[in-house]
């Protein structure tokens, strides 16, 4: 006797187990029981929408016989490009066997006793307490070795909130004990934490690895917090934001690395301490070594570190001048004024939470009044902010030399000892994600708004690749780094991952992967090349996720597809596209210019660098394209995305959000 449970990664469908709405009433209820679109590697049962419970995570076996009691299940998994299923098998002669998802949720596995005449409960899931869908936060895991069981945080983290989890609530889950040091430096390392189950919200690193690629390529992501190499076929998984949902079950366990710093990685008790080098490591240690003796050399020659580095001048409104800045940072010697540091503190009444209207990796953004009555935006770097000196410079210096209403303005730097500030204008309706994607607030983006944003973002993009005095790459294009004003318009901001193109360059590639999974190109991700066309990718994903209003990493109303971009291909192969427009603004909505922007956006997430336009193109086909013209009539036909599900070579990712916020990935939302 055989059943199966299958994902066609072709079509995007998949088999459920569903429950009755009550014991008497058959009807569809809430709960159901597949396998996971997202990388259809683990069994999840949800309640609607939130999961609630799910099987160990698929690490590479082909077959597994479970024994329960007097019942024999043999669990196979079968695979190809088009489909990948798991089948449960009893022996011939033996009795019969079935699975049942219950009204109330428990997931049941049942066995005929023919002497009673009725179905016996061989084993029922949840089991106990821990196996409830993140019992323990994130960043927490459920010690079920320990008696009694009991939630503990991860090494390197600490409770959120000491007095709800002695109490024994764990809604405000873990937080890093201490926050990590700028990505790229030599201050953090990987610890070990053996005898876990794989937690959720993991990305499945495709292609053949070694153990040691797999460290490698973890230690070169700034985004990727943990990873683990595990099972008969070496899966290499990474977790760039939080983890969810694990366990720590004995030796049947997985070895889990954590991203830590090095004080914390190195004094870490009861477990191996790892430490992985990064792959500037050596020459980062070469440079210091050259630093020093230089260092040791001239340090009797007049030089004055302390004082080189309190660089600030009032904010006359002059220019600052090499000799007033100094010569160790010249980050805020550009064409914009520099701001006391007082001046700052006094602004925001000293970084009052208050004023807080914003945050990420890098750090805060406040909202301030400068003498005169300016209000600001003040984007203060942390301390320990994933965005290190570098970003900060390149974003200070990168956008003073780009002028374009479509692009956020900067109005002033401030860089005094430790401090590192940037001064924005303040732009009223924050980021587009905070309306977009919030079911109380989409509404006022009404549909003639939203293509404005489409068409501005557009432009903004455009004048980056083309007209500008620069060839920039965003490379962390998404829809919190898309600003609105007042009116609505869009301002693409956060500049600290992009990337400068000498003439004539085409493409680069790095080891160092930075942005937002789920809106980084294939290409990138994959294999560090980006280009001009990485950012159309980024582009695409934004303009199907402001149709549609679903967010890239969201897998709400996209039925049982694994990915917006997949399900927004679905329908046009269908004919069905105009289904993906938002329901809050369809009144509002002119269904040729909507199905121009998603027949555009298809276009943009094609797989193929190559067959994606450039910017130039989408500007003229959305400043241009007729509502009375078919799309189809001189566009052409988008490709099957490349989303190939857990047996391809390249995976569709989901938003890696810094940006560590978003593999900075920016580091992977959120920077």
């Amino acid at each position: 006797m055989k059943a199966r449970l299958s994902h066609r990664t072709s079509t995007g469908k998949r088999d459920w187990i569903m429950s009755w709405r009550s014991p008497r009433d058959p009807a569809p209820g809430p709960f159901s029981y597949g396998l996971d679109p997202g990388t259809s590697l683990q069994l999840l049962m949800w309640n609607g929408t939130r999961p609630c419970w799910r099987n160990p995570v698929w690490m590479g076996h082909d077959v597994s016989t479970n024994y329960i009691n007097a019942g024999t299940v043999r669990t196979a998994v079968v695979g190809s490009e088009e489909e990948i299923a798991i089948t449960f098998t009893v022996p011939f002669g033996a009795a019969p066997m079935r699975y049942v998802l219950t009204s109330s949720g428990s997931f049941q596995l049942l066995s005929w006793n023919g002497t009673t005449s009725a179905w016996d409960t061989l084993e029922s899931w949840p089991s106990n307490g821990c196996s409830n869908y993140g019992r323990c936060g994130a960043f927490g895991y459920c010690n079920v070795t320990a008696a009694p069981a009991a939630c503990r945080c991860l090494d390197g983290f600490q409770p959120a909130s000491a007095a709800e989890w002695s109490s024994g609530r764990f809604e405000q889950a873990c937080r890093r004990k201490q926050a990590l040091p700028a990505c790229g430096s030599d201050g953090e390392g990987f610890v070990s934490m053996p005898s876990m189950t794989v937690p959720d919200k993991f990305m499945l690193d495709a292609g053949n690895r070694s153990a040691e690629e797999c460290a490698a390529r973890c230690a070169a992501n700034c985004s990727c917090v943990v990873y683990t190499y595990a099972g008969e076929l070496g899966r290499c998984l990474v977790w760039a934001e939080e983890l969810v949902d694990a366990q720590m079950i004995g030796a049947a366990g997985e070895t889990l690395y954590l991203r830590l710093p090095v004080p914390i990685a190195a004094t870490s008790t009861g477990r191996n301490a790892v430490k992985i080098a990064l792959p500037l490591l050596a020459a980062a240690l070469l440079l210091s070594c050259i630093c020093f003796l230089w260092f040791r050399r001239f340090r009797g020659k007049g030089t004055n570190f302390t004082e080189s580095q309190n660089k600030l001048v009032p904010g006359t409104g002059t220019t600052n001048t090499s000799s007033e800045i100094g010569e160790v940072d010249h980050t805020c010697d550009l064409e914009f004024h520099s701001i006391r540091f007082a001046d700052i503190v006094a602004a925001t009444g000293n970084f009052s939470k208050t004023l807080m209207i914003g945050r990420g990796g890098f750090g805060k953004v406040y909202k301030a009044k400068l003498d005169g009555g300016q209000v600001v935006a003040v984007k203060r770097l942390s301390k320990d902010s994933d965005q290190g000196a570098e970003e900060f410079k390149n974003e200070a210096t990168l956008i003073a030399k780009l002028q374009h209403r479509n692009l956020v303005r900067l109005l002033g730097c401030c860089t005094e000892g430790a401090e590192k500030l940037l001064i924005y204008e303040y732009l009223p309706n924050k980021g587009l994600d905070a309306i977009l994607f919030d079911s109380a607030r989409k509404a006022v983006l009404e549909w003639p708004t939203r293509l404005g944003i489409i068409k501005g973002v557009a432009r903004g993009l455009l004048y980056l690749h083309q007209d500008s005095r620069l060839t920039v790459i965003h490379r962390d294009l998404k829809a919190s780094n898309v600003l609105l004003d007042a009116e609505m318009r869009p301002k693409i901001a956060d500049f600290g991952m992009a990337k400068i193109f000498g003439d004539n360059q085409v493409k680069a590639n790095t080891k160092r992967v930075v942005g937002t999974y789920g809106y980084i190109a294939p290409e990138y991700s994959t294999e560090g090349v980006f280009s001009v066309k990485s950012d159309v990718y980024s582009f695409g994903v934004l303009l199907l996720e402001i149709v549609s209003g679903i967010r890239i990493s969201s897998t709400y109303g996209i039925m049982e597809f694994p990915s917006l971009i997949v399900y927004a291909w679905h329908l046009w192969r269908e004919g069905k596209a105009g289904k993906l427009v938002d329901p809050s603004m369809a009144e509002s909505c002119s269904e040729d210019e909507s199905l121009l922007c998603i027949h555009v956006g298809l276009l943009c997430v094609e797989d193929d660098p190559s067959r994606r336009p450039l910017m130039s193109s989408a500007v003229s086909i959305l400043e241009n394209g007729s509502a009375s013209v078919v799309p189809s009539a001189y566009l052409p036909a988008p490709n099957q995305p490349g989303y190939i599900g857990m047996m391809g070579e390249k995976i569709q990712r989901t938003d890696l959000e810094n940006s560590r916020n978003t593999i900075a990935m920016t580091v992977l939302q959120g920077r």
